[in-house]
């Protein structure tokens, strides 16, 4: 089971918000479902009653159990003081401002799912761990913990058109911005994408993390069937194998072989996605044309020892 808690606060005393509710409905709708609509997390959205004790209460039941993934999301005010960060509440108050980020951390830490992430779009989201406000210098991050926030600890977080800066790249990474070539978003391709997408003057995303393996925050089409992924060790047997081409793999060719011509395509299409590359030639028409030689690029041998480990 994979359960995600989404929580959007606009209505603040005195600082209101306007974007934060719309931005958890999109992501929370996002991540209920994959792009196939097969079913991806249970999600609970708080939009209306966000206070303290019920958040916390929430944030509880979030991480318990032993699913395979447990999500928070959080869209709203933070804030940091000599004793951290904070998401700040709708009851807020002087001294008692919302619920403490080493808090949630530590919820998270003692949490027995298999991956925990935390995704937090307010100012200051980079408290979350920071070492200089653990006390001991290190940050603590218990194993399987994620932690993908929208700006370092001394920073704001900007709103644009009624939406979050971060947020916003955050829904197109969801949507395949941030896919791998078989369809698969997880949190660190999510923060390259968030990153690439932000200029240097603007916020700068944080990106913690200690766990052995990434898990697929969500799926979407592959730009590659991986049936035909798949094909990568039948073209080349050995990572370090160079296929052999001839005129016969080009369908222009008096000499075409129609079963030739399809793997040929497929190879276009692996060299498009930078999987293979040709060698000596510029262009894979000329390899074949002048029975040439293209091989696996660094990214085809990674995908390729994958294949062989059965990860594909």
């Amino acid at each position: 089971m994979r359960r995600a808690l989404v929580v959007g606060i606009n209505d603040y005393p005195g600082a209101r918000l306007y974007g934060c509710v719309n931005d958890a409905t999109n992501i929370a709708q996002l991540l209920s479902s994959n792009e196939d609509e097969s079913p991806n997390f249970e999600v609970m959205l708080m939009v209306q009653d966000q206070r303290k004790p019920v958040l916390r209460a929430r944030l509880l039941e979030l991480f318990s159990g032993d699913d395979e993934m447990h999500l928070f999301y959080f869209s709203g005010h933070g804030l940091v003081n000599e004793m951290g960060g904070y998401i700040v509440t709708v009851d807020c108050q002087r001294n008692d401002e919302g619920i403490s980020m080493d808090d949630i951390l530590t919820m998270a830490s003692l949490s027995k799912a298999r991956q925990k992430v935390i995704i937090l779009d307010c100012c200051h989201a980079g408290a979350m761990g920071a070492p200089a406000l653990m006390g001991n210098g290190t940050a603590v991050l218990g194993q399987g913990v994620v932690v993908l926030a929208s700006s370092r600890d001394t920073e704001t977080s900007k709103e644009v058109a009624g939406m979050g800066v971060f947020t916003n790249l955050l829904l197109k990474a969801l949507r395949g911005g941030a896919a791998d070539i078989v369809g698969g978003v997880t949190a660190g391709s999510i923060y390259n994408y968030v990153d690439r997408g932000l200029g240097g003057w603007q916020q700068r995303p944080m990106f913690k993390a200690n766990i052995a393996r990434s898990m697929n925050l969500r799926r979407v089409k592959p730009v590659l069937d991986v049936g035909e992924l798949r094909k990568l060790r039948v073209y080349f047997p050995a990572m370090e194998d160079e296929k052999q081409l001839d005129p016969s793999y080009e369908y222009t060719a008096k000499e075409a072989v129609e079963e030739n011509v399809k793997v040929f395509k497929a190879l276009r299409v692996m060299q498009g996605l930078g999987l293979v590359e040709t060698i000596g030639e510029e262009y894979m028409y000329f390899v074949a044309m002048n029975s040439g030689r293209c091989r696996l690029t660094p990214l085809g041998m990674y995908y390729w020892q994958m294949i062989k480990e059965g990860r594909i």
